[in-house]
């Protein structure tokens, strides 16, 4: 059995001082991905950010304090492949993928488009773009883990006030038939929603309203995507919210690997 865990920690150093990595090493998961861990790797010399047992590997972006993301995991990977060999995308530091003997991991952080226009503009570039990495990753038949902060809810069961948020980012139509087509014409798969078909499945809270969490208001933007070959592969999943790291909270799965 593989245990993965997926965090946007909303700042690696914020989320440590939460105590984070306390939960982890309780946790102890075979594959950690985070995103926006909002640091560099130099910035990060504390032993803490270095867990024992793990190769740790980050992927930072090059605008201090923002996005990048995160990999550790107890087996040494294979190869590392950082970025998306696309520039914009590649300098926000949004993808780092490691490959095992038998499967790669994904640690995935997609553009939010909530601050306007452009930043919608460049979540839908981004989506077109990343489409294609998803045909290939079939086409080459690759056995993989995407996981992260897709910065989509998928159904009006993946957020509270759904009517609400038609019109806005996170929710748009053309984005919910974005994962359609992930979902249903390419044929990945949303491992959570495989084991777990029960409303009010959240892992991030506003931090907008100060009882979004307390009233459980949320959206469920974080995944765990896997290829078609791993459907019977899933075992377990849940969403870790006793205790708060970030505005998101852990995703964790159990794979049959």
């Amino acid at each position: 059995m593989k245990r993965i865990v997926s965090l946007n920690a909303n700042g690696i150093r914020s989320a440590a001082k939460k105590g984070f990595f306390d939960w982890l090493k309780s946790e102890d998961p075979d594959i950690v991905c985070l995103q926006e861990i909002k640091a560099e790797a130099i910035q990060l010399s504390d032993p803490l950010f270095w867990p024992e047992g793990y190769h740790c590997h980050y992927f930072s972006a090059q605008k201090k304090g923002y996005s990048g993301v995160a990999l550790y995991s107890k087996e040494k990977p294979l190869a590392l492949h950082q970025g998306l060999e696309h520039e914009l995308f590649d300098a926000e530091g949004r993808s780092l993928v490691a490959d095992f003997k038998n499967f790669s991991v994904a640690s995935l952080y997609f553009p939010s488009g909530s601050s306007g226009p452009v930043r919608q503009d460049v979540k839908f570039s981004f989506l077109e773009y990343y489409f294609k990495s998803l045909q290939d990753i079939l086409k080459q038949k690759k056995t993989m883990i995407l996981c992260g902060d897709w910065n989509i809810a998928h159904k009006i069961i993946d957020l509270k006030n759904w009517r609400s948020n038609q019109k806005t980012s996170g929710f748009l139509p053309e984005e919910r038939a974005w994962l359609d087509q992930v979902f249903d014409s390419l044929g990945f798969i949303d491992a959570f929603r495989m084991v777990d078909h029960n409303p009010d499945q959240y892992t991030w809270w506003s931090q907008r309203s100060k009882t979004a969490f307390e009233n459980n208001v949320g959206w469920r933007i974080d995944y765990q995507v896997v290829t078609p070959d791993l459907e019977k592969k899933i075992l377990r999943a849940s969403i870790y919210k006793a205790k708060r790291f970030s505005d998101h909270a852990p995703l964790v799965l159990d794979y049959d690997l």
